[in-house]
């Protein structure tokens, strides 16, 4: 029922959205004339790895190493409203219809993470990754990463239809209030680097 519900949805949304999506992707690329999409290798379901599709909301701007700068440097004022508005996760409809993703379920990470988890932590890897979660509506980016874990093996261990539409409605008001959308000190939020140690940026 929950694979039926997300075509369904996704269907009607990729039309509704196509428009605004088309438009967004536009202004980007006008205003720092480079590709609008951004495309990255996240770990889906059993941690089988899938390409995602989001509105690049960052510059591909590098130093004299080639290396990437810091996201607060990367990051664009029109960037920032396509993450407020969420806007810049619309194209992961596009995932939904492939079977990659769900609209809920935990977000999915980058494959290198996979080493990381502990045996509870890995529990998130047992359903497909959703466009919003428990742990979005829990504090998305304003909690640490083992709060996120938990919350998402909590939503794995008592999924159901009610708790899905839950978490939809709770994440309208979330991103209507704008909450949790960095963590606190950091432009976006901080890399994962195992439960027992300390972050660093990225």
């Amino acid at each position: 029922m929950k694979r039926t519900i997300d075509i369904l949805m996704a269907s009607v949304l990729t039309i509704i959205t196509i428009f605004p999506v088309t438009i967004a992707a536009c202004i980007f690329y006008m205003l720092y004339k480079e590709s609008p999409l951004y495309l990255s290798t996240r770990a889906g379901k059993e941690g089988k790895p899938f390409t995602i599709f989001k509105l690049k909301s960052m510059r591909s701007v590098t130093n004299d190493c080639g290396e990437p700068l810091p996201d607060e440097k990367r990051l664009t004022t029109y960037g920032k409203f396509l993450r407020m508005s969420s806007l810049d996760e619309l194209p992961q409809l596009i995932n939904i219809l492939k079977g990659e993703m769900s609209f809920v379920g935990p977000r999915p990470l980058f494959l290198e993470y996979n080493e990381l988890y502990t045996a509870e932590q890995r529990i998130r890897l047992h359903v497909r990754p959703g466009i919003t979660g428990l742990a979005q509506v829990k504090g998305r980016n304003s909690i640490s990463w083992e709060e996120k874990f938990r919350w998402d093996s909590d939503y794995v261990n008592n999924q159901s239809l009610v708790l899905d539409l839950k978490i939809i409605f709770l994440t309208g008001f979330k991103v209507i209030a704008q909450d949790g959308i960095t963590q606190q000190n950091h432009a976006t939020t901080q890399k994962f680097t195992g439960s027992k140690s300390k972050g660093v940026n990225i």
